[in-house]
């Protein structure tokens, strides 16, 4: 992980605590949530406050996630809301939180010039024993305060001023006027400097945690689904199709059903010759390594003359891709792809809507070859693979990124998955119209279904 640390693409971005102000307040709220305090002059959090080297120095990397509860979070300051989330078992977390503090930026940035900020990110499900639970996340409450109470104590002030004014003989009640004296020495003027937080709840229509062995939640379609990445915790739960990952026909069928994904082909504003390339790129380093194929600095060149010595090796993904890409780049007929092609996930990318990042990640899951992809929208299962890569595709893969990737984030992300989507309900589609949208459009003509034929087998 050293090198993914040194390039930045793991722990970057990240707000960095030294000075003795900010530390005092982070041990006092450390020690109101966990009952514990850090000894380091010098670390960094993320947007909820965690610190790996916190972590590493208390010997639990979970300590702002206490198991079974919910997650805590400390705010030292609102710039927190641009550093990502580390250690994230819910894949809305970082969102919520992001929201919840630019929402409240005008009152959190009051409450953390005296003091720090501390709460809880609440999913309102008191137990989860089984996978069935998971549709009982629906919204996400976010409870704050700081250390010295300021929030509780202005609400306190708020409730007397309130029965102060509605109550026409408070007037004349000495012991009420002294109360209230008494408490605006704690919480200040409230009138001119109000302090309440009114932005905490949110709706969670689609997600994914690392619960079950890892399970997405996508509501939010017309034919709801709970998706396993393990079968081995594949259950029923009522008023959702079930599926695992290793049902690639069934999920490119529900794909297709529900119009979440699309040929990247077809994509609108895609460059989907230059996209594919990249993914061959991709899919050969990969397998020269495996492989022990010398690929010099993997330039495209230094690539196709490895897979030129791969034979009967030649990754299967390659032939469906390339055909593909010449597609794109000189028409002809349509190349035959369907859901028993190992191509097929590799060839979409998830249409616009609120499941749109979900969905993406869930592609990622799919076709995992597509190192860039997978870390952008996977980040939990990217650095679980990466540590039992070898070090030539770790040293491959870390220095693409950085090249590719960490220049340009927000670009290369628009050139890959399109413009970010917006807050408006898509309109529905036709009822003319097949799961691809007008005109009909599918990886695989003269065939059945817009997803391919269904042949045998998971593929």
């Amino acid at each position: 992980m050293k090198r993914l640390i040194e390039k930045g693409l793991m722990f970057g971005n990240l707000i960095r605590v030294d000075s003795s102000a900010w530390i005092g307040l982070y041990n006092r709220a450390l020690k109101k949530l966990i009952g514990r305090e850090t000894a380091l002059t010098e670390f960094h959090i993320d947007i909820s406050g965690y610190s790996p080297e916190i972590g590493d120095e208390l010997g639990d990397m979970d300590y702002l996630a206490p198991d079974g509860g919910n997650r805590y979070f400390i705010l030292l300051t609102t710039e927190q809301k641009t550093a990502p989330m580390l250690n994230a078992d819910l894949s809305v977390l970082r969102d919520v939180l992001r929201r919840f503090i630019t929402e409240n930026e005008s009152q959190l940035f009051s409450l953390t010039a005296r003091d720090a900020v501390i709460g809880e990110i609440d999913d309102q499900v008191w137990q989860l024993r089984s996978p069935a639970d998971l549709p009982a996340i629906r919204h996400l409450r976010v409870s704050a305060d700081t250390t010295g109470n300021h929030v509780a104590e202005a609400d306190k002030l708020t409730a007397m001023i309130e029965q102060f004014r509605s109550d026409p003989d408070a007037w004349w009640d000495d012991v009420l006027i002294a109360r209230m004296i008494e408490q605006a020495k704690k919480s200040g003027d409230v009138l001119r400097h109000p302090i309440r937080l009114d932005h905490t709840d949110f709706e969670v229509p689609d997600f994914w945690t690392d619960r079950f062995g890892g399970t997405y939640v996508i509501r939010s379609a017309q034919e709801p689904a709970v998706i396993f990445a393990d079968p081995d915790h594949e259950i029923e739960v009522e008023g959702f199709l079930t599926l695992t990952i290793s049902d690639r026909h069934a999920l490119a069928a529900w794909l297709a059903r529900n119009a979440l994904a699309e040929p990247i082909i077809n994509a609108r504003g895609a460059d989907a010759a230059a996209i594919l390339r990249q993914k061959i790129d991709f899919i050969l380093a990969d397998a020269a390594v495996w492989l022990c194929l010398d690929t010099g600095n993997g330039t495209r060149a230094e690539l196709r003359r490895a897979a030129a010595r791969m034979g009967d090796d030649l990754p299967a993904e390659i032939r469906g891709l390339s055909a593909l890409q010449r597609y794109a780049e000189q028409g002809g007929d349509w190349p035959v792809i369907d859901s028993g092609d190992p191509a097929y996930f590799h060839a979409l990318r998830a249409t616009s809507g609120p499941a749109r990042d979900l969905v993406n990640r869930l592609l990622s899951e799919l076709a995992p070859q597509d190192v860039r992809q997978l870390f952008i929208t996977h980040k939990p299962l990217f650095y679980r693979l990466y540590q039992d890569w070898p070090d030539a595709k770790r040293a491959y893969v870390a220095n693409m990124l950085a090249r590719e990737y960490a220049m340009d984030k927000q670009g290369t992300r628009e050139a890959l998955f399109g413009p970010e989507p917006d807050m408006a309900e898509p309109e529905p589609a036709p009822a003319s119209a097949d799961p691809w949208g007008i005109p009909r459009v599918s990886l695989s003509k003269g065939v059945v279904g817009p997803w391919g034929r269904a042949s045998g087998g998971a593929g």
